[in-house]
């Protein structure tokens, strides 16, 4: 077959426009890659969420470091840490996402691992000391959910209106939701 040098040069073209695209469509969706082993587990989450009380943030980030923020709010005004039920803080620590489940009121939700080892360690010692009263109890159910469709509104204005969970825009929690995986680990700080 005799080709041109102008045929050469297109054929070139277009391999390495093939290449490009092959190599992008593969690493575009790293949901489909584990950083170190290059394959999904099922308990793998290469996300981590730190949510800082104080910026009224819920930041992701990815292997590659920062992926995405969203607005927040909590319970309470006062951001210390939990000290027991009915205070409506939100705990202070390391969490893991345990279950992602859907709630009759707010929607999608992603349940954390409170009360954890290190809370009822904290609680128990804070009871030892009389920071808490000896009836007290350390609670549960904390999570990250969205507002009610209509009321989004609370995380504009910094309405704090939950228990003790993390409160995100209705909307933008469909988006969390969405791609982030039971297992996930939670950093909370003040």
């Amino acid at each position: 077959m005799n080709r041109t040098p102008n045929s050469y040069k297109l054929l070139l073209f277009l391999s390495a426009l093939l290449v490009i695209a092959f190599v992008s469509i593969s690493f575009s969706n790293k949901t489909h890659l584990h950083p170190n082993k290059f394959k999904l587990l099922a308990t793998d989450s290469f996300y981590y969420i730190v949510i800082d009380k104080s910026d009224f943030e819920l930041k992701v980030y990815d292997q590659d470091g920062w992926f995405a923020t969203y607005p927040v709010v909590f319970g309470s005004k006062d951001t210390t840490d939990k000290m027991r039920e009915g205070d409506k803080r939100t705990p202070n620590g390391k969490f893991k996402i345990i279950l992602k489940k859907i709630h009759p009121k707010w929607g999608m939700e992603l349940l954390l691992d409170y009360p954890n080892e290190e809370s009822v360690r904290k609680f128990k010692e804070r009871k030892a000391k009389g920071l808490v009263p000896a009836h007290a109890k350390i609670g549960n159910g904390i999570a990250i959910h969205g507002t009610r469709p209509q009321e989004e509104w609370t995380v504009d204005n910094f309405y704090n209106w939950t228990d003790g969970c993390i409160s995100l825009k209705y909307s933008e929690m469909q988006d969390l939701y969405s791609y982030i995986p039971q297992g996930t680990e939670v950093t909370i700080q003040q």
